[in-house]
């Protein structure tokens, strides 16, 4: 006998009931009118399941995007805030080599026009931000995982971005601790400020195997085929090398630099009469290191500072064709900064959002 457990239930009280007298008026072929369940294995049933499968199916993942600051649970919190440094540059520096910015909320604009720029060069799969706060972290790890990393403690967000103040030299003397760390790991790394474009491939202009590889800073013209050795110090006895573009091997010397460039940093703190920054500091290493490090000035016509590029036309035409990474420097503001970047056509976020890694954020 073919029934369901309803049946039985709703059949039991009423046995005298005439239609029962017989076996055959309850077997399938023959229900009673007044009891007819329905079956999930039925046409009926396997139509609403199908159709709960594909509501199902598409509110899920809305319902995971509309998730505060795109988390889908907090388990995806838990694994970026545990997620190192070591981990994050396997996941990266497959080839050897990391491309490594810091950066804190208030910069994201930056970093994303920054970005567009590297994947126009095929080098974003490369790219490691460091994260100097938690915002910024499951921002980017949740529209790019993996590519985000925070070394904590974080500093303060709120003051980080302040040029001249002692969050902004908390946040960037954080750096050749990072920068250290990494090298430490095995990985070449090239460091940026992520108010940088790149306007072609640095990487053929690593030429040789020196440690360290940096940018100067200073405005005068500069002939092609200049030296390419730590320049003579200036008139405050040290040089004015760019502490925004660095490119090092995993070699002692290459530390010696790192752990040097940290002693300077602590040697002279943060004071509201001196107003410091990681770049002399990054200086002095580089100066007290230079008879024991390989070290190796990059073109200034490929790697120009600020204070040439944006404010020397002639030069800029004579040059035109060799400029590689172009850094908007000698200017401070976050919307100045943008501004001269549109002037310039080197602002891309407004229409090629959908070219960064993150695309708009």
């Amino acid at each position: 006998m073919s029934t369901s457990i309803h049946q039985r239930q709703q059949l039991q009280p009423h046995l005298h009931h005439p239609h029962l007298s017989s076996p055959s008026s309850i077997s399938p072929r023959n229900p009673p009118n007044w009891q007819r369940p329905m079956s999930i294995f039925g046409r009926t049933g396997l139509l609403i399941l199908l159709t709960l499968m594909v509501v199902v199916g598409v509110l899920l993942p809305t319902m995971r995007m509309r998730m505060p600051d795109g988390l889908s649970s907090r388990t995806s919190v838990s694994k970026w805030r545990d997620y190192t440094l070591a981990q994050a540059a396997e996941f990266v520096g497959k080839n050897g080599t990391v491309i490594v910015c810091a950066v804190s909320q208030p910069y994201l604009p930056f970093l994303n026009n920054w970005l567009i720029s590297i994947a126009r060069q095929k080098h974003q799969d490369k790219v490691l931000v460091i994260a100097e706060d938690y915002a910024t972290l499951y921002t980017i790890n949740q529209k790019w995982p993996g590519h985000a990393v925070l070394v904590p403690p974080a500093p303060d967000a709120q003051t980080a971005h302040k040029f001249g103040s002692m969050g902004f030299f908390n946040f960037t003397s954080r750096r050749p601790r990072h920068l250290l760390n990494i090298l430490e790991l095995g990985y070449n790394v090239m460091y940026n400020d992520v108010d940088m474009v790149w306007l072609a491939d640095p990487f053929p202009y690593l030429q040789g195997d020196h440690d360290v590889y940096f940018t100067d800073d200073m405005t005068a013209v500069k002939p092609l085929n200049h030296s390419h050795d730590l320049p003579p110090p200036g008139k405050k006895g040290r040089t004015y090398i760019c502490s925004c573009m660095i490119f090092m091997r995993p070699t002692s010397r290459a530390k010696l630099v790192m752990k040097k460039w940290i002693e300077e940093l602590q040697a002279q703190p943060w004071s509201k009469a001196k107003k410091a920054n990681d770049q002399p500091a990054f200086n002095w290493a580089l100066n007290r290191t230079a008879g024991e490090v390989d070290l190796y000035l990059l073109h200034q016509a490929a790697f120009p500072t600020g204070g040439l590029y944006f404010k020397n036309k002639t030069w800029v035409q004579e040059t035109k064709g060799k400029h590689v990474i172009i850094h908007n420097n000698y200017i401070t503001g976050f919307e100045k900064k943008i501004k001269r970047f549109q002037e310039y056509g080197l602002w891309f976020v407004d229409d090629h959002a959908q070219e960064s890694p993150l695309g708009k954020i």
